[in-house]
């Protein structure tokens, strides 16, 4: 256990800006050789997604990334198993995120792709360490270099503790790799955790690399880069790297040994200045968005946010983030709320207690903006005194949903749920002329706006009205300018219900994160599901929703099981109410049954089930019958979702309101 450094969340916050940072700035060009990189760039000095004379991969900005969601979607294993997860808790947490087939990952197939491999052997119950092998995998494919891009979060939750990030970064690393990529990954995480208090990165990299034995090739790697660095001449390194350690010695897609040489040469030669970092490690090529966004991380954290501030890094980004996985409200999320939980989890580690709460969106974190933006684009907006400052008249928002921008996305799709319901009530406080507003997506998938309250002697409040079961895309203010939003935030479960909206449209279907197997527009019915094997679910909602009734029609048509869940967290931690076995109803916690009862039913006929959720007690019915009422306090709170076992079943809406707290019954019964 260490000491925590005064500015810890300043730190943190840091080194996630200087990963999704540094993502952005090497993906257009990730896999690029270095000689093209200068025949078509130049030397890397700052983003170049706007470069019209080179075809790049993409023009968006910002956009769904590997890189970016492992980091920060895998540490949700630190709020699931607590502060020192075992390998298996890690691999647990991979199943409860991963959306197959759609998040996360680079589904690349069985043997070529080190994460979708490991995750295959975990859906066949083979558990971690093994999962990750060589004895398991192969040497090639378990020495690749997603091990090290994913362990900077789990490293941000042990400041100044590197040997304690090494350990953690290990465990985490074990679920999908093994030799060569484990030691680089404890390295990897020793120089984010140490970066916290050091002050000279050649005595930090003297400390991750004692971390990893010395006749390791990592540890070889180390002595040679560091040796060739000393003469200042990053092109010199960068070409000794090529021939010593070069993908004409090192196989499959993407390893190890070639990116952590890059990494190592970009920290040796800038001494930990980001700016100058980036150069290196973005114009040497190879895997240019994973090996920035370590060496990001790194330098994000050493230099904290006065090492961010050479030229306008964070603008174009205005924290933003995106994380598709299972948890369908936190998906469209953003830095300063990321930053923040795993400051969290690193006091809890350092046994202090979580920082108080706070809004949704409250602006602590110096420059943080939480993704709001103004939508003219040129009205300035930013942090002011721990504010949103406003500077003329202006729209300005931030996403609760798929923006219209990210609706098409390239390679990996963005899958999310709203994070702001119908029924939920919005709370502000802000200077100056200004009131609420808020944006959804109409049956043509138009976004169309809605005005609220204007804020009175500096605050508002607001109750989202009834949209019909749209989607809300964006929350924030109009203002005849200039105005300051000190905080923005909601409360409360909403009130709403949830169908296909009488004039159509598809990103209703959106607001549903579809973890099984289909999920088609084409059918009569709104929420058709099918699962071939195993379960599925169709995920909306969010982690803050506590007290709520949902209730859902459900049709069989050919099932092992059907049903309904609440205080959906993931897809291993829910309660649900299955329909099973065409003769038994009953209640379960992920995969642990809470209490059962004899009920007939059958295929094609529509049953209309009921689940209450209040503190920890959690009734539930069918047809207006309750069959349970018990207490439970595994899941506080958590979404919804309709859910199907090896098999098919329709729905034509979900209806969610608000329940009272109620004192839960003293016996458990059934």
């Amino acid at each position: 256990m260490t000491k925590l450094p005064t500015d810890h969340a300043e730190r943190v916050y840091a080194g996630v800006l200087g990963k999704i940072i540094a993502v952005y700035l090497g993906r257009p060009y990730e896999g690029w050789t270095y000689d093209r990189i200068q025949a078509e760039l130049g030397d890397v000095t700052y983003y170049v997604n706007d470069r019209a004379d080179v075809a790049l991969k993409h023009h968006l900005f910002l956009v769904t990334d590997d890189d970016i969601s492992g980091t920060f979607v895998f540490p949700r294993a630190l709020r699931a198993a607590g502060p020192d997860p075992s390998s298996a808790d890690v691999g647990d947490t991979w199943l409860d995120q991963i959306v197959p087939d759609t998040s996360v990952l680079w589904w690349g197939g069985l043997g070529n792709s080190t994460e979708h491999t490991a995750y295959l052997r975990m859906r066949a119950g083979i558990r971690p360490p093994e999962s990750g092998s060589i004895a398991r995998n192969g040497l090639v494919v378990a020495e690749q270099v997603g091990a090290q891009i994913f362990v900077e979060g789990f490293a941000m939750t042990c400041p100044g503790d590197p040997a304690g990030a090494a350990d953690l970064a290990e465990r985490a690393a074990r679920v999908s790799h093994d030799g060569e990529a484990i030691h680089a990954a404890r390295v990897v995480a020793a120089l984010v955790a140490g970066a916290f208090t050091a002050t000279d990165m050649d005595a930090l990299l003297d400390t991750a690399i004692a971390l990893v034995p010395a006749d390791s090739l990592i540890a070889r790697i180390h002595r040679d880069v560091r040796d060739w660095a000393r003469d200042g001449d990053w092109k010199a390194t960068r070409k000794r790297i090529d021939d010593e350690y070069g993908y004409h010695r090192y196989g499959g897609n993407c390893h190890v040994v070639p990116n952590h040489a890059i990494v190592v040469a970009a920290l040796a030669h800038s001494g930990g200045d980001f700016d100058a970092a980036m150069t290196v490690v973005c114009t040497s090529g190879w895997d240019t968005d994973s090996n920035a966004g370590n060496v990001g991380a790194i330098c994000g954290v050493f230099g904290g946010l006065a090492g961010l501030a050479a030229q306008d890094w964070r603008g174009p980004v205005a924290d933003r983030m995106y994380l598709p996985a299972a948890d369908g409200g936190g998906c469209v999320t953003d830095a300063a709320r990321e930053a923040l939980a795993l400051v969290d989890v690193g006091r809890i580690r350092n046994g202090e207690a979580p920082l108080p709460a706070g809004p949704r969106f409250g602006f602590a974190l110096p420059g943080s903006v939480h993704g709001f933006q103004a939508e003219d684009g040129t009205t300035a907006v930013s942090n002011v005194d721990g504010a949103l400052a406003v500077g003329g008249a202006a729209t300005v928002l931030t996403p609760t949903f798929i923006p219209p921008e990210a609706r098409e996305m390239p390679i990996y799709a963005l899958v999310a749920a709203p994070s702001l319901y119908s029924g939920q009530t919005i709370v502000a406080h802000a200077d100056g002329p200004a009131r609420l507003v808020l944006r959804y997506y109409d049956g043509d998938d138009t976004v169309q706006t809605v005005d609220g309250p204007s804020f009175v002697d500096g605050r508002a409040e607001w109750t989202v009205p009834d949209l019909g079961g749209r989607p809300v895309v964006a929350v924030g203010l109009r203002t005849d300018g200039p105005a300051t939003l000190r905080d923005l935030d909601w409360t409360g479960a909403p009130s709403v219900t949830l169908t296909r909206p009488e004039d159509g449209g598809t990103m209703w279907r959106r607001a549903w994160v579809p973890a099984l197997d289909r999920f088609d527009a084409r059918w009569p019915e709104p929420f058709r599901i099918v699962q071939n094997a195993g379960t599925g679910l169709l995920v909306t909602g969010g982690q803050e929703w506590r007290d709520y009734t949902v209730t859902a029609d459900v049709t069989p048509h050919l099932a092992a099981a059907a049903g309904l869940a609440a205080r959906v967290q993931g897809l291993l931690r829910y309660y649900a109410l299955e329909l099973t076995g065409l003769d038994t109803a009953r209640l379960v916690c992920g995969g642990t049954v809470l209490a059962a009862t004899p009920f007939a039913w059958s295929y094609g006929t529509t049953y209309q089930l009921t689940i209450t959720v209040t503190g920890d007690r959690i009734r539930a019915g069918v047809d207006g019958t309750t069959l349970f009422d018990l207490t439970d306090g595994s899941l506080p709170a958590g979404g919804v979702a309709l859910l199907v076992t090896e098999g098919r079943t329709a729905t034509q809406k979900v209806e969610i309101a608000p329940a009272i707290p109620h004192t839960p019954p003293n016996e458990v019964s059934s």
